[in-house]
């Protein structure tokens, strides 16, 4: 998953993103730090390295405004959001490699910068409104709580599940009466990779235009 931003750097991010958007073209070095009232270009380059080093931008060092938005597709006040088609067993579970591409959100609805999503497989949590095919948006710092829905690893599985605890064992409920809660033995490769904090549920997506087109 991608590195949590320090605020500044949350702050320059955005403000990459809108000036982007306003103007079809990146801001400069001078921009940046005429912004953030920052006099030294140094001191503005290291922070775009930063954001090129947690996975937010590429940027290439011999130009000024050599900035590519990771995901970035336009719109002001919107923010691409990262989504994984796999996950790796152990940490880190998220691998840039298995990252499937970007859905771009109003930036109202993403609580974090961090935030990720994941594709849900299955009916396990329809009695909750996840349903087979949605996109679950997953908050890797909140602190998971009874009975939150999270996302968690198990092995290179993921599964989206409600937490609960009974004595003292971890144990992931379906919200499904068809399907069997999931006890977590001390011997399991298991962790949490967030809490659910929005659900995306897309209607027609471009891959089933391209099979109807196709068949």
């Amino acid at each position: 998953m991608a590195e949590a931003l320090t605020p500044l750097e949350g702050s320059v991010y955005n403000y990459l993103l809108d000036f982007t958007a306003e103007n079809t073209y990146q801001p400069s070095i001078r921009d940046i730090g005429k912004k953030f009232q920052i006099k030294s270009t140094k001191t503005v380059s290291d922070l775009l390295q930063s954001l090129a080093r947690k996975g937010y931008i590429e940027r290439d060092p011999a130009r000024s405004r050599g900035v590519r938005l990771l995901g970035f597709t336009g719109g002001s006040k919107t923010k691409p959001v990262p989504y994984y088609g796999r996950i790796h067993a152990g940490e880190p579970a998220l691998l840039p490699e298995h990252l499937s591409g970007y859905i771009t959100m109003d930036r109202r609805f993403v609580p974090a910068e961090e935030v990720y999503f994941l594709k849900v497989k299955g009916e396990s949590m329809i009695g909750r409104s996840i349903t087979d095919g949605d996109f679950v948006m997953v908050n890797p710092a909140a602190k998971a709580k009874e009975n939150d829905i999270i996302a968690a690893r198990i092995g290179e599985e993921a599964t989206v599940k409600t937490l609960t605890h009974k004595n003292g064992t971890v144990v992931l409920e379906p919200a499904n009466p068809a399907e069997r809660e999931i006890i977590i033995k001390p011997s399991d490769d298991f962790g949490i990779l967030g809490v659910v904090c929005g659900v995306f549920r897309p209607f027609v997506t471009m891959e089933a235009q391209t099979a109807q087109m196709t068949s």
